[in-house]
């Protein structure tokens, strides 16, 4: 499944102005130049001890450009590993015209902590999430193959869409968000591709990102 986002500096840029005008609060912060990784987790099962895994094979236009992480297992989670590579490409060098693109694809991600709830054990064999950015757009996309636990999505998948992963009596245990997206109004995007929340009958606290990136115009 791929999917494809796109935000155009100057069309957004006329539509912030018109919001603001009517007296619309003003948007979020700006997203990063360029930046991609293949995610993290905290969360705590029970009174059991905390589960944490720092942001992964963090990379940003700005240094470090490229990055990479084996396999990482804890206690009910492994990401299985991967790269990132966030690159600057000068195409007009008489006037210092960049474009940058920013990508991480990661591979075997498993999460088993719902397994003891009586949930699904949810896998993906590969993901790739990637934010492309000129002076005038910026474009974002994600994509993902061999999942399991995580039923069918709809194609396209909405901005946000929510999937709840439940027991086979329809207990909701945590809900799967795809597809989240900021857009601050500059032109610029922030893509997580699967932010998954635990919810109060899986007797976990706290959240898992699988797939992040943002970009914003180049200079």
């Amino acid at each position: 499944m791929r999917i494809t986002i796109a935000s155009r500096a100057g069309l957004v840029g006329a539509l912030l102005l018109a919001g603001l005008g009517a007296g619309v609060a003003p948007a979020a912060a700006a997203n990063p130049a360029g930046v991609a990784s293949l995610g993290s987790a905290a969360f705590t099962k029970g009174n059991a001890t905390p589960i944490s895994i720092s942001s992964l094979a963090d990379c940003a236009v700005e240094g470090p450009t490229a990055n990479s992480s084996g396999a990482v297992s804890k206690t009910g989670i492994t990401f299985g590993g991967g790269t990132s590579t966030c690159t600057t490409t000068v195409v007009d060098p008489a006037n210092d015209v960049t474009t940058t693109k920013s990508e991480a694809k990661g591979e075997n991600f498993e999460l088993s902590a719902l397994v003891s709830s009586s949930g699904p054990r949810i896998k993906i064999r590969s993901y790739s999430v990637s934010c492309t950015a000129t002076q005038n757009n910026t474009n974002a996309s994600w994509t993902y193959g061999g999942a399991t636990g995580i039923g069918t999505l709809p194609s396209p998948v909405p901005v946000g869409y929510v999937k709840p992963i439940t027991k086979s009596n329809g207990t909701l245990l945590a809900e799967a968000v795809f597809n989240e997206q900021t857009l601050p109004g500059d032109g610029s995007i922030g893509l997580t591709m699967l932010r998954i929340k635990f919810a109060p009958a899986s007797n976990i606290t706290g959240e898992v990102v699988i797939g992040r990136t943002a970009c914003s115009p180049t200079p």
